[in-house]
């Protein structure tokens, strides 16, 4: 039972959804359905065995998943709908019945939603491109782990800081030495403002995967970020300059290959005239086939070097074709050829000044409608965040002090470093479960025969810590049948380690998006696994001592017992709440498609964050899609979109039979 249940519950604002204790099994067992009680599901009925009940249609506004469960998008609330509370539906008389008069629902709600949702799938329609196109890391090893580590996130920062406002910057911090960390990031200057961030953030959250080697270079389709322990700034060309060549060939190999070779020498000779800055787009055509390349070099290099560096690039990109796909990831530019238009037409260079709440608005079509509300939101949007005083968030050792590590390691939760280093056959890559943006997770057998899994941090910075001690200082005060269980840690040796239980069936990623597993998860596994983390998300929002948002709520964070029952995960990016703060503004921090917008745009920090990731998730449960794809997939914006424009088709369906059974 959990040490909390005598104390009487905070009404839940964000998510409430009934308990099931035994809904999930595991498929080879024998079991009922999901049950949902009559009491608080007007839908429920005595259902027999092989006979199916289509539930009546749900109100406007909701979107009906199953027994209950429901979506409703106006209220960020997740919830079996109860008789008391529900939505009131509008009787319509049987077909062979005097038609009553009743009022038609208003014309103008059908045009609000529609411009609505044009506008929303126009913003939809930029293209922050995070696609990774390659990494590579630094050959040699830090001489001072420690001291490096100190320098590389204060120059992240500085970096994250120049590339969101300019589209590209530079940093250097520490003293000059092997262990100063020097930084530079460009966005592409097709991309907007608010997609640099995306970008750039992604960058920020892969990059540290180098340390603790001296330097690394990561590459997305949008942007470029590096580190390194030497001035680098003004390098062209480098050994460790690559081509990335597509697999598959264009199905007109010729005329492709003769188009690929002409827009590579176009949007060279382009970019490197004195106006163009090192930028330019174009395209070619050649025997029935079109090509379209886009050429970027880095802020730091000079007109001459930006030419050496993309004539380079521009060779070795022409060598991949007529593979549909080529690119050039070269010291100073970055080159790149496709068989489709792949930049961002519309959108305005991401440099430039880019205030707190300045977004440019994507808008396609002529939907004048559309065009009107999005500026009256954003200008909305733009006076409410001016106005509203920012506040400050905490962490942990700023709340607690330093004196948490010397009760963690005087308590029973303290593990020896060298027993869980032995446990782990001495962090063996075979025994490697997973690999997040903060550390690596190992399958380790304790001394007694006991299965557990050990988290490796990455770095031991303050910033780092702070991660650390967030984590087993929540994680160890919270106790739930949907959250995972902190066995320990070790804070003594020369890297942190966290000790929890071990899950056979490892996360629901490794189930959701591999062919043959997925088929084990059934739709009423499905079903309990949604129920199950948004009960543990409503018990970290409402029920807990301690308010708490998790921050990264996603596929991977979710792991499954051996009855495939939902454990949430990763508490390292969590805040606390007091009881009575309605958000916090605080850096952005998650994974990049999970994020909520506002949360990305203003720093304001909700439970409605966790909702959204939830709703992501929940689509990605639903479709087994994924949210972010591989190398030039645009899996996430096509999920979403998806999902959206259905929404509206059905809202319009069910609008117009309305309509049109009052008119008859």
């Amino acid at each position: 039972a959990s040490p909390n249940s005598d104390r009487p519950r905070r009404r839940s604002r964000a998510l409430h959804i009934p308990s099931h204790a035994s809904c999930c099994t595991s498929p080879d067992v024998s079991r009922p359905s999901c049950p949902v009680s009559k009491s608080s599901n007007p839908f429920s009925r005595s259902i027999r065995p092989g006979h199916q009940i289509q539930p009546p249609p749900p109100p406007f506004g909701q979107i009906y998943i199953g027994p209950g469960v429901s979506v409703r998008s106006g209220g960020h609330r997740l919830a079996q709908p109860k008789p008391t509370h529900h939505l009131p539906s509008r009787k319509f008389p049987p077909p062979h019945a005097p038609t009553q008069p009743t009022m038609a629902p208003p014309t103008h709600r059908l045009l609000l939603l529609l411009a609505l949702a044009c506008a929303l799938c126009a913003a939809a329609a930029g293209d922050p491109r995070t696609a990774v196109a390659g990494q590579s890391c630094a050959p040699g090893s830090a001489v001072s782990g420690s001291v490096l580590a100190d320098n590389f996130v204060p120059a992240m920062d500085d970096l994250n800081s120049n590339v969101s406002a300019n589209g590209f910057g530079t940093s250097a911090v520490g003293a000059r030495g092997p262990n100063t960390v020097f930084g530079l990031g460009q966005c592409h200057r097709d991309l907007s403002p608010l997609d640099c961030k995306l970008c750039f953030a992604e960058v920020r959250s892969l990059l540290p995967k180098c340390y603790p080697r001296v330097g690394g270079r990561l590459f997305l389709d949008g942007c470029f970020g590096r580190y390194g322990n030497y001035s680098f700034l003004g390098e062209a060309l480098g050994p460790a300059d690559a081509r990335v060549c597509a697999p598959g060939n264009a199905s007109n190999p010729r005329g492709f290959a003769d188009a690929a070779r002409a827009a590579v020498a176009n949007v060279t000779e382009a970019a490197v005239r004195g106006d163009a800055d090192g930028y330019a787009v174009a395209s070619a055509s050649a025997g029935g086939a079109t090509a379209f390349a886009l050429a970027q070099c880095w802020g730091s290099l000079n007109a001459t070097a930006c030419g050496q560096c993309l004539r380079a690039a521009a060779r070795a990109a022409a060598g991949c074709a007529p593979a549909t796909e080529g690119r050039a990831l070269y010291t100073g530019c970055y080159l790149r050829y496709s068989t489709r238009l792949f930049w961002n037409v519309n959108a305005t260079a991401g440099s430039g000044s880019s205030g707190k709440n300045g977004v440019v608005w994507i808008l396609v079509g002529s939907f004048l409608g559309a065009f009107i509300v999005v500026l009256i939101i954003a200008f909305l949007a733009w006076k409410k965040g001016i106005l509203r005083r920012k506040k400050q968030s905490k962490s942990f050792i700023d709340m607690y002090g330093d004196g948490v590590s010397v009760r963690i390691a005087q308590s029973s939760l303290n593990f020896k470093y060298e027993e869980l280093r032995k446990a782990t056959n001495y962090f063996d890559p075979a025994n490697k479960l997973g690999q997040g943006s903060n550390g690596a997770v190992y399958k380790a057998v304790m001394p007694d025969g006991k299965e557990v899994a050990v988290k490796r941090l990455f770095l031991n910075t303050r910033e780092w810590v702070e991660q650390f001690f967030n984590e087993v200082e929540l994680i160890s005060q919270v106790r739930h049948k949907n959250l995972v269980k902190l066995l320990g840690c070790s804070v003594n040796g020369p890297e942190s380690l966290l000790v929890y239980e071990y899950y056979f069936n490892k996360s629901l990623e490794l189930f959701l998006f591999d062919a043959s597993r997925s088929r084990k998860l059934t739709w009423d596994l499905r079903v309990c696994i949604i129920q199950g983390i948004a009960e543990g998300l409503s018990y970290l929002h409402e029920e807990s001592e301690i308010r708490i948002i998790h921050r990264d709520i996603k596929a991977s964070n979710i792991l499954l017992d051996d009855k495939y029952k939902p454990k949430i995960t990763d508490f390292g990016l969590a805040r606390a709440f007091a009881a009575d703060i309605t958000h916090l503004t605080t850096g952005v921090a998650g994974t990049l498609g999970y994020m909520a917008p506002e949360y990305i745009v203003h720093g304001h920090l909700t439970e409605k964050a966790d909702v959204f990731s939830y709703g992501v998730l929940l689509l990605e449960i639903v479709t087994g899609k994924r949210c972010s794809g591989p190398i030039g997939s645009h899996g996430g914006q096509a999920l979403l979109t998806k999902v959206l424009l259905r929404s509206l088709i059905s809202c319009l369906s069910y609008f117009y039979s309305k309509r049109r059974e009052v008119s008859l």
